[in-house]
């Protein structure tokens, strides 16, 4: 049974905070060093020195971005730059934003969800990667906080619950316009009538993480953890829930981009490969016109090319060209994945790494953090290889939100980086202190 429950969230103090842009910043992991010192210095009470602290020569056991992280929160809510609410709430939040010229609003609301540590009820689509999860469960230990909330997915075909939280709405309690320039607002509901009508609604559905699958393995990491170290088993503990944003799966503002693959790896000679690859794809090259020079023209073009109905098309850039890639035949896939569903045999990002890193490139679960980076900023896949920072990236399509559902219903893993929602939660809105 999925079980939910409203929290006494903690949230800035306006009446300290008087422009509250200032203070809020993006989820840590997508925050870039140019980012983390743009926000460190547009506030000194900015959210970023909580999720993501700076890194110094001098950092010790004793002092490190962790502790510091812990002393400052400790510090802000002494001083009532945070402040925690005398009510449990729930907090519904939406988004507005545009893609492709066309207007969007996710709805979703942040409530406790009491961990599922062996995945019977929430499901999870990718793999995790073991340096997340440390600095994740390090950050946690030490603030004994959930800063961030973790998304999750529930079918909900006729809208029940998002329409009840609509009915109810009044004015937000935050209402800014985030990093991303998009309308982030933030409401509080401790309607016990109207929680108790969600938690009857969710308590026998399937949740799907759809961002956030470190923090949770984290925070059932965390749970275990705290009750080896308290020999506490009380099932309702405050350790034994997290904070989440729960979205319908049905949501029309819910958006999925592709993360794409940056490959640094100097044992990598271009025409071997593409010669390689000609076994399993149709290889159409590209060069690059010495006009076109900007990586948002080059990203442009690339993502022209790669678009398609059904075939599983990616790009190989290298510096001043690129290859499109176009799979013969899929079942090439039952040769390299035989132990796997049909459906996890034919996802683009599957096929990339089984045919493409693993089999042609010898890049695998052993060596992937050493040879793989990732970026979900299409100029990125391109400037990144420009500058000589990678040997070259692979570009590639969404994937699909029926194909992360039918993954996870299965108990199945997508490569990590499967997917990438958009939008992006706004961090520091709430945060739950247990």
């Amino acid at each position: 049974m999925v079980e939910v429950a409203p929290f006494k969230g903690i949230t800035y103090n306006p009446k300290l905070i008087d422009n509250i842009e200032k203070v809020l910043a993006p989820p840590y992991d997508i925050i870039s060093k140019t980012m983390q010192e743009r926000f460190y210095d547009s506030h000194e009470n900015n959210y970023v020195r909580l999720i993501l602290g700076k890194q110094y020569p001098a950092d010790s056991k004793e002092n490190n971005r962790y502790l510091r992280a812990k002393n400052l929160f400790e510090s802000w809510i002494k001083d009532k730059v945070l402040i925690q609410s005398d009510t449990n709430s729930i907090y519904p939040y939406k988004i507005e934003y545009k893609i492709k010229n066309q207007k969007k609003i996710m709805n979703g609301f942040f409530i406790l969800l009491k961990i599922d540590p062996d995945y019977k009820k929430v499901k999870a689509h990718e793999k995790t990667l073991s340096k997340p999860k440390e600095d994740r469960l390090n950050l946690m230990r030490s603030c004994n906080a959930n800063l961030e909330p973790i998304q999750l997915l529930y079918i909900d075909k006729n809208d029940n619950i998002r329409k009840e939280i609509d009915k109810n709405l009044t004015d937000p309690i935050i209402d800014v316009k985030g990093y991303d320039d998009f309308n982030h607002k933030l409401w509080k509901i401790d309607n016990n009538k109207i929680i108790s009508m969600i938690q009857e609604e969710l308590k026998d559905k399937i949740l799907f993480i759809a961002d956030g699958h470190h923090r949770y393995q984290t925070a059932i990491n965390y749970a275990n953890e705290i009750k080896e170290k308290t020999k506490n088993n009380d099932e309702n503990a405050s350790f034994n829930y997290r904070m989440v944003i729960l979205v319908n799966i049905f949501d029309e503002g819910l958006s999925i981009l592709p993360t794409h693959r940056l490959i640094k790896k100097n044992d990598i000679n271009e025409s071997e490969l593409v010669n390689r690859l000609k076994e399993f794809f149709d290889i159409e090259e590209r060069k690059i016109e010495y006009k076109i020079t900007k990586p948002l023209e080059i990203s442009k073009l690339i993502k022209s090319d790669l678009k398609t109905d059904n075939a599983h098309k990616f790009a190989l850039y290298v510096k001043n060209k690129y290859y499109i890639l176009t799979l013969k035949d899929e079942s090439f896939m039952d040769q390299y994945a035989p132990d796997r569903s049909k459906t996890w045999r034919t996802l683009d990002v599957s096929i990339l790494h089984r045919i493409i890193l693993e089999k042609n490139m010898n890049i695998n679960d052993n060596n992937l953090e050493n040879h793989v980076k990732y970026t979900r900023v299409d100029e990125e896949a391109i400037s990144f290889v420009d500058e000589g920072k990678f040997n070259m990236s692979f570009l590639m399509n969404p994937t699909k939100i029926d194909e992360l559902k039918e993954i996870a219903d299965a108990g199945e893993h997508m490569p990590q980086k499967s997917t990438y929602f958009l939008p992006k939660m706004l961090s520091g809105l709430v945060s739950y202190k247990m």
